[in-house]
């Protein structure tokens, strides 16, 4: 009992001294005592003044706030919930969830309640929205990634789990300082968020123990073992692989070097189809319909079309692709435990977005001579860069989920997998930023790239292998028969 004392003891100390801290910032900030606002403002003029005139030092200290932005901090949050919840841990769902939604609820409460300014400074480098007291991004960091930190201690072990601490600590620090070099925040803004932090995440994980206590699982120490120690083989990314010896680090040297000269291939392929176009003078004649088809869109255009050929022609941009393929990869090592799948994944889209910059700067197409929708386009319209990533990522998906899913489902992914790609053509055309042969060179490069990757990465080998269950599924599904047919046995 003394042992259980002694490892409940300094949590609550720490927890109970950051409340402290927590409330007396508030008074004191909300009475303007001229102490602190003497601290504050003259911490705030020096902290600007070491960034001022030097556009290369904001640049990085925005980049380091950006971590600590609620878009980030719910993806990350979302994407966690989504890997514990596929591997059925799903108090861990829950805690995330409310922890991340107590940072969400307290801040805009509390920031409406004490309403004190942002800094006033000499050189601004920056500019926030709302009140300032207490930080959201410093808030939100502390709680997010203190919370994704106890869930996910205990996959972690020896060095791995000393790197994991620094690594969190490091980014929350690095986060909360950012506010104060850009000028958004006072000092005790970001104490106080890092405060306040603490104590939700004190508070969270101590009703996280009582549930535990009260399914009869043995008490745990949050901050030195993660909030479910026994949660550990969930928890690691995928299965220890078997060991590594000569004649498989030889064979895929071959799969790489293969999948890196058929690639040079597919684009020496694709730039002398590009080059064949602009010699022969059809950068924009009319082959295939390059210039009768983008005009009968521009001749056809209206509002309501205009909206609607955006939000299609969104879909495809580097954001909207950048977030689908990591969100597939996340969901793909979760259900699969294994990395080949991310690996294709990663394969495809790389070499998509490789084959796209090199083959468009050395043929530089001209776009449409119609009207175009989108303005500053920074690259030339041969291939489309919007296509070709559509097309291979929305197959990549169909390619794995058929692979390695069970029932008649699967093949409804072959609907995005057609339907995608089709609205993308429609949408990019219709805005006059593509010619037809854009697309279909794009198409083109795709079928070449997708089917090298699937038959030298060979994506759903593994499922064929152990079975299309994930490993820890079956491994489930067999105790719970087991106990099932236990007593019917005896």
């Amino acid at each position: 009992m003394s042992g259980v004392a002694r490892r409940t003891l300094a949590p609550l100390a720490v927890v109970t001294a950051a409340a402290f801290v927590f409330a007396l910032l508030l008074i004191l900030v909300r009475l303007n005592w001229a102490p602190l606002e003497s601290v504050d403002h003259g911490g705030a003029a020096r902290l600007n003044s070491l960034v001022a005139g030097h556009p290369a030092v904001v640049s990085v200290v925005k980049a380091v706030t950006w971590l600590g932005s609620s878009g980030v901090l719910w993806t990350l949050t979302g994407l966690a919930v989504v890997v514990v919840a596929i591997r059925r841990r799903w108090r861990l769902a829950i805690y995330l969830l409310v922890a991340g939604a107590g940072a969400l609820t307290l801040d805009p409460v509390l920031k409406a309640l004490v309403g004190r300014l942002r800094p006033v400074v000499a050189h601004p480098v920056a500019y926030g929205t709302g009140d300032s007291f207490p930080s959201g991004h410093a808030l939100g960091s502390i709680v997010c990634y203190g919370a994704l930190f106890l869930v996910f201690l205990p996959a972690t072990r020896g060095a791995g789990r000393r790197v994991f601490t620094a690594v969190i600590s490091t980014l929350i620090a690095a986060i909360g300082v950012s506010r104060l070099l850009l000028g958004v925040h006072f000092l005790s803004d970001v104490l106080g968020a890092w405060a306040l932090g603490i104590t939700w995440l004190g508070v969270t994980a101590f009703a996280f123990e009582l549930s535990r206590q009260a399914t009869g699982v043995p008490v745990a120490n949050p901050v030195a073992e993660g909030l479910e120690p026994e949660a550990r083989t969930d928890l690691q990314p995928a299965e220890p692989e078997t060991t590594m010896n000569h004649d498989r680090v030889r064979q895929y040297g071959r799969i790489a070097a293969g999948i890196v000269v058929i690639w040079v291939l597919i684009i020496g392929v694709l730039t002398g189809i590009g080059k064949l176009i602009m010699i022969t003078h059809n950068g924009n004649g009319n082959l295939l319909g390059d210039t009768t088809i983008p005009h009968w869109f521009a001749a056809h255009r209206t509002p309501s079309l205009n909206h609607l050929s955006l939000i299609a022609s969104n879909l495809g941009a580097t954001q909207d692709i950048l977030i689908v393929s990591v969100v597939a990869c996340v969901v793909f090592l979760a259900v699969t435990r294994r990395w080949r799948p991310v690996i294709f994944v990663a394969v495809v889209m790389f070499g998509e977005l490789g084959a796209f910059l090199i083959v468009e700067e050395i043929v530089k197409r001209p776009r449409p001579d119609v009207p175009h929708l989108d303005s500053g386009l920074p690259t030339s319209a041969f291939p489309s860069g919007h296509m070709a990533a559509t097309t291979c990522l929305y197959v990549a998906i169909a390619i794995l989920v058929i692979g390695h899913a069970r029932g008649w489902w699967r093949y409804l992914f072959l609907i995005p997998a057609i339907v995608m790609p089709v609205m993308i053509a429609t949408a990019r055309m219709y805005r006059g930023e593509h010619h037809p042969t854009d697309i279909l060179a794009s198409v083109l490069f795709a079928a070449l790239w997708l089917t090298t990757a699937t038959m030298l990465i060979k994506p759903n080998e593994d499922a064929f292998r152990h079975g299309r269950l994930p490993q820890g599924l079956r491994r489930r599904n067999a105790a719970e028969r087991s106990e099932e047919t236990t007593p019917a046995t005896a």
